[in-house]
């Protein structure tokens, strides 16, 4: 397939990831994470956010095989440790409050064949280090979004039918323009809509304010405690400035963060899941009292087990998301073998941190603070799907009642 007018459309999707994605206000430095493969569109990113006002946009450049020959060969103490200077620099972004733009585009088996114990030293080190610009992202400190970009190995994981790697490159893109509404004549203003519709579904929610989410489906049967004054959000969040962004392109979800210590019962997974360059598939967790006390995947143990052992906030939840099963990317019937898609065509839940956000005055909150609302804290923070069109969901009240919120995978009421 040949896609039409791909050049002005991806003009439009860097307009939309700038004005919309983040926000860009005059004055703002922006940090654009992409691969050296996706230079286009980092240019096309740099330019609309100069003639939004950008004070200056910095560009991190990532590359898969360099990544992949520095874990499988580097010497095991720089495996373990970062830098200085990108510690300062991760601080300098918290304290700058950048606005972080990350173009996902990467191999979903690019890490495949490498040691699972050195990927996770890796990640280990690098959550110790950024700690500082991560917290800022997952409080709304500062702006920022993620966003996809289709490359020639994701493209031919998703799209392994089509007979070339441009047509695969194509489907993919075509697929990342629907799901950000590129397609529309106004995408700016498709995205204020969307942001209204699924800020009505969380504002029902944020008035019910369930004790409990109940979860039924084959392979699950799990009840979720929700914390006391948790806030459900949609598309868009608020910035400590006071601007809207929007976090992910594409979105069809609406969470909040459970309560880390009322988790009990067991769920399955229904969508592979990417993870550390490896695709885990059928995994199931077993929870009690908040906590994993077992789990199983029928590909990719070893590396959910690394996961888990991240930290002790690893073994527990720090997300809890509801996505109708006729959202358009579960419609479109494809697996994607990236979470930025595959979360926002399922219900998931999210192993490892929580926003501070996702309760009354958290963003202000200490981490004891935080912990005591049932807040969970961990260096990680990974999504993973169990919705289908076969998932039943009930709001649990403080009386004890119950109330549908899902039926059959979509919203009940």
């Amino acid at each position: 397939m040949v896609l039409p007018n791909f050049l002005d459309n991806l003009d439009k999707y860097a307009r939309l990831i700038t004005e919309v994605g983040i926000n860009t206000q005059k004055g703002d430095t922006v940090v654009v994470y992409a691969s050296v493969d996706q230079a286009p569109l980092a240019r096309l990113v740099t330019t609309h956010a100069y003639k939004l006002g950008a004070a200056q946009v910095l560009v991190q450049w990532n590359d898969d095989l360099i990544q992949r020959e520095f874990l499988m060969h580097a010497d095991e103490e720089h495996i373990s440790t970062v830098p200085e200077y990108k510690k300062a620099e991760a601080d300098t972004f918290a304290e700058k409050r950048v606005s972080r733009i990350s173009i996902v585009s990467s191999d979903p088996d690019a890490l495949l064949g490498v040691a699972t114990d050195r990927v996770a030293t890796y990640q280990q080190a690098r959550g110790k280090a950024l700690k500082a610009v991560m917290q800022a992202t997952q409080s709304n400190k500062l702006r920022w979004t993620v966003v996809a970009a289709a490359s020639p190995a994701w493209a031919k994981k998703v799209f392994p039918e089509l007979d070339s790697t441009e047509n695969q490159v194509d489907a993919l893109w075509d697929e990342i323009f629907k799901t950000t509404r590129i397609y529309n004549d106004d995408p700016v203003k498709a995205w204020q809509e969307h942001d209204q519709n699924m800020r009505a579904q969380a504002e029902k929610l944020n008035k019910e304010q369930f004790t409990a989410l109940h979860y039924t489906a084959p392979g699950t049967d799990l009840i979720i405690g929700l914390p006391k004054k948790h806030i459900w959000e949609g598309a868009g969040s608020f910035a400590a400035d006071g601007n809207e962004f929007m976090a992910n392109m594409p979105t069809e979800e609406v969470f909040t963060a459970p309560d880390r210590n009322r988790v009990d019962g067991y769920i399955t997974s229904t969508k592979p899941l990417s993870y550390a360059g490896t695709t885990l598939i059928d995994m199931k967790f077993t929870f009690k009292d908040g906590k994993v006390v077992d789990f199983s995947a029928k590909e990719g143990q070893d590396v959910l087990a690394s996961l888990l052992d991240t930290d002790e906030g690893a073994k527990h939840l720090g997300e809890v998301a509801l996505v109708p099963d006729p959202s358009p990317i579960s419609q479109s019937g494809i697996t994607f073998y990236n979470t930025l898609f595959d979360e926002n065509a399922s219900n998931h839940l999210a192993l490892g941190a929580a926003y501070p956000f996702s309760v009354e005055g958290g963003t202000e909150m200490t981490e004891e603070e935080l912990a005591e609302t049932g807040l969970n804290n961990s260096q990680t923070h990974v999504d993973f799907m169990v919705g289908s069109n076969r998932m039943s969901i009930e709001g649990i009240r403080e009386d004890g009642s119950r109330v549908p919120v899902f039926r059959d995978g979509d919203w009940a009421q």
